[in-house]
């Protein structure tokens, strides 16, 4: 089944390529190759300010450069994320965009998260990158941040089911291992997982 895809590059860093940009153009290369359509945001290439307030989040309007996002995010059939955990979370950055485009005349989530959400349907692999090794962040730390995004964030807007893809040792990765990881990814995007 052919489906449309929307990449989230969550990487705030767009002066050089990172592991996570391979990852991703891995992933793309082998869902278009299968016959999907690919859309890809880049978070790093956006302007747009923080929230500060309650109030702006629930009563404000969203910047204009970010509709677009908004547009692919509604248009998207499977989301892949692509970040790398700093400091145990998201890229502030990262955690900026969601705010700013995930605000609850969007989503149709709201304090009470009852209602119709207009993301339902939807479904979502986050991909994560990390310096240290992904076994000792999923056992140690729960994976606490992954799974807050997944449950805190997504699962509130109606994105289900959400899996995810843990990548240790980004920093020192191997090469061979690497190879692995980018045709893991290529395989992923073929079958839209």
């Amino acid at each position: 089944m052919i489906k449309r895809i929307l990449l989230i590059q969550g990487h705030p860093d767009a002066s050089e390529p990172h592991l996570g940009h391979a990852l991703a153009a891995s992933y793309r290369a082998g869902a278009e190759q299968s016959g999907h359509t690919v859309r890809q945001i880049n978070v790093a290439e956006l302007d747009f300010p923080l929230l500060r307030s309650q109030k702006d989040f629930e009563f404000g309007s969203v910047p204009a450069s970010l509709k677009p996002a908004q547009d692919d995010i509604v248009w998207a059939e499977h989301i892949m994320l692509f970040f790398p955990l700093w400091a145990g979370d998201m890229p502030a950055l990262l955690k900026g965009f969601f705010e700013q485009t995930f605000r609850p005349d969007f989503t149709g989530a709201s304090a009470s998260h009852f209602g119709k959400k207009l993301l339902s349907g939807r479904t979502a692999r986050i991909v994560v990158t990390m310096g240290m090794p992904a076994i000792i962040y999923r056992w140690y730390f729960r994976a606490h941040s992954v799974k807050s995004l997944e449950r805190n964030l997504l699962g509130i807007v109606g994105i289900a089911p959400v899996h995810e893809t843990l990548i240790g040792m980004a920093s020192n990765i191997k090469v061979a291992d690497a190879a692995k990881w980018l045709t893991k990814l290529n395989y992923l995007g073929q079958r839209a997982e």
